[in-house]
């Protein structure tokens, strides 16, 4: 492609319409004007100037050609650019040297898209009636499963495979693709069976990869295409290519958990909905979401995991923070996720808790005061400490400052109402309902200290003492502590396998498998490896929680009896309670010029 045969092409783009298709263009003059697509505004101040070929914003400088304005509204490369510019105007783009790279793109998308038609046309065939069975149970009208173009791969071990040979496709394709694995005595099987598939896509609607819901039994629930050269599923979210003009229009774009999730929420007609593919959100995911809008509601389960998920994300989101550009959380009640509340309790149950989003700055406080449980100084100073730690991610100085002055004043509130208010006061939670929240994190801790045991035993050589010492709260993973000690006592063999083996026939078949499902996802967001310092701190944890039992159990008696003594007006006040003013100084007092960045007017912890 030549420079003149680019700029020909230029010449020929119709600059207003392109863009008249993303964002409402007006008249004023001889100029078109808009709300810009890439910054929130109330007045217009982005201009398309027809006759130069070009727009420009006063707002925030955003400035280009039609090229640069598909690249930068669909997140896309100069090559996919000149494609979309074709498939929008008719105009036939200048043609780039394909290179074995793009060519084996254009077959793996063509690949993709032929088991994709495959999928669908068994999911509406005899084969497919117990995914037609499943769907009907949880409520998927039949219109969503064109417009999701979901599908069912059968149980046979070789129909995808057969099928697409039989139109040309070669095994060596597919096994690129994904939708074949590679069995060990070396025949190739079809990756998806018994499964009801859901195609996933890459920003233009192109079929990339796939995900797939067990129907029968199965080792994991959902599984997804393997990694290849176009499925990376920590840069791609479900159905980001159909909710991001509804995003933009809106200013609003929801991430939920899963597949059914969006679904169920496009169902009830909330469009702009994505969900990432198994994983925590990643960094390039969340700079997808922000080419979108500015501030992103994630959407979590009002459970465990639902917590734990968004807390990684949280912590994954302080370093990219940038002026504008952050995120909101919304933790449905607990036992709910989005498909049961909408389906269950309409749609207006979910826009009346979206009115409620809690932003990143306040989200990461409440879960840090929570861990801590800050009722005595250690545990005020342990607060203290790690919001310091938190500061220091934030990259920049400006947000350090305001994210420094607002974690102040909550802590200083703290201090002063929530931690030493009389115990008779403190009832904002039912006794039984905080018990069980804690034996819920009990068990979360346990399984998070345990679980690389199981997954390497040969660090029980270094680390014995130290879990033989501990006493674990919840009664299931005492039984797998003991366990695991007593495997190690007979001696033998230091082997995942024979730990495995050993757990199952002794009953935590069931736990085990929970373990290594749930350990592919935390190896991965680790990097892999065995990380001792945080192995230290889910011990220090465990600690806290056997603390916070004892405390809640201490309360809970109180409740029940009475006590005259401890719930008279005012007697445990007095002294021990902080004014607002003495806590923010307490806390300035304590922090000194520690935490800080060099340039920064003053450490803020």
């Amino acid at each position: 492609m030549s420079a003149t045969d680019l700029d020909a092409f230029k010449a020929r783009l119709p600059l207003a319409d392109i863009i008249g298709r993303y964002v409402p263009l007006r008249r004023q003059g001889r100029e078109l004007v808009a709300l810009c697509p890439f910054h929130r505004e109330k007045t217009p101040s982005f201009t398309v100037v027809e006759d130069k070929g070009f727009y420009h914003c006063f707002g925030c400088g955003a400035h280009g050609n039609a090229i640069d304005f598909v690249m930068a509204m669909e997140g896309i490369g100069f090559r996919e650019a000149l494609e979309r510019l074709q498939e929008l105007t008719g105009i036939p783009a200048p043609q780039l040297r394909a290179s074995r790279q793009s060519q084996e793109e254009a077959a793996l998308w063509a690949v993709n898209a032929a088991a994709r038609d495959w999928f669908r046309a068994r999911l509406v065939g005899p084969e497919g009636e117990r995914a037609r069975q499943y769907l009907q149970a949880r409520g998927v009208a039949r219109a969503s499963w064109e417009r999701f173009e979901l599908g069912y791969a059968p149980a046979a071990r070789d129909g995808l495979r057969r099928a697409l040979a039989a139109r040309g496709w070669s095994e060596t394709l597919l096994l690129r693709a994904g939708l074949l694995a590679q069995g060990e005595g070396g025949e190739p099987y079809d990756r998806f069976r018994d499964r009801l598939i859901f195609p996933i896509a890459d920003r233009r609607g192109r079929v990339v990869g796939f995900g797939g819901r067990a129907l029968g039994e199965a080792r994991a629930k959902y599984l997804n295409s393997p990694e290849t050269p176009l499925f990376r599923k920590g840069e791609l979210l479900f159905n980001l290519h159909r909710a991001a003009r509804p995003a933009r229009s809106q200013g609003r774009l929801y991430v939920v958990e899963g597949f059914m999730d969006v679904i169920a929420l496009s169902e009830a007609g909330l469009e702009a909905v994505v969900a990432p593919l198994g994983t925590a959100v990643s960094p390039p995911q969340l700079r997808l979401l922000w080419q979108l809008v500015d501030e992103p509601v994630l959407c979590f389960d009002g459970d465990g995991a639902g917590r734990r998920a968004a807390w990684r994300v949280a912590l994954r989101a302080l370093p990219l923070l940038q002026a504008g550009k952050t995120v909101r959380f919304l933790l449905l009640p607990e036992g709910e996720d989005p498909d049961s509340l909408v389906r269950g309790r309409g749609v207006e149950a979910f826009s009346d808790l979206a009115r409620t989003t809690v932003p990143l700055v306040e989200f990461l406080f409440a879960m840090e005061a929570e861990a801590a449980a800050p009722t005595i100084p250690e545990r005020r100073a342990r607060l203290r400490q790690r919001l310091r730690q938190l500061l220091r991610e934030i990259g920049d100085p400006e947000l350090r400052r305001d994210y420094a002055a607002s974690w102040r004043m909550r802590f200083a509130a703290l201090v002063s109402t929530d931690e030493h208010t009389p115990i008779r006061s403190r009832r904002r939670n039912p006794p039984e309902r905080f018990d069980a929240a804690l034996r819920a994190a009990e068990r979360e801790a346990a399984l998070h200290l345990l679980r690389p045991l199981v997954r390497d035993p040969g660090l029980l050589a270094a680390h014995e003492e130290a879990l033989a010492a501990l006493e674990l709260a919840d009664p299931e993973g005492e039984a797998l502590r003991q366990e695991i000690l007593n495997w190690y006592a007979a001696g033998g063999s230091l082997d995942p396998r024979s730990l495995r083996d050993h757990l199952t026939a002794h009953g935590f078949a069931e736990l085990v498998e929970e373990m290594v499902a749930g350990d592919r996802d935390a190896a991965e967001d680790s990097g892999g490896g065995f990380d001792l310092e945080e192995w230290r701190e889910t011990l220090a944890r465990l600690e806290r929680l056997a603390a916070q039992r004892r405390e809640a159990r201490g309360i809970a008696e109180v409740w029940r009896h009475r006590d005259a003594e401890v719930s008279a007006p005012g007697q445990l006040a007095g002294s021990a309670r902080l004014s607002a003013s003495e806590g923010e100084r307490s806390l300035e007092e304590s922090s000194g010029d520690r935490g800080g960045r060099p340039g920064d007017e003053r450490a803020p912890f």
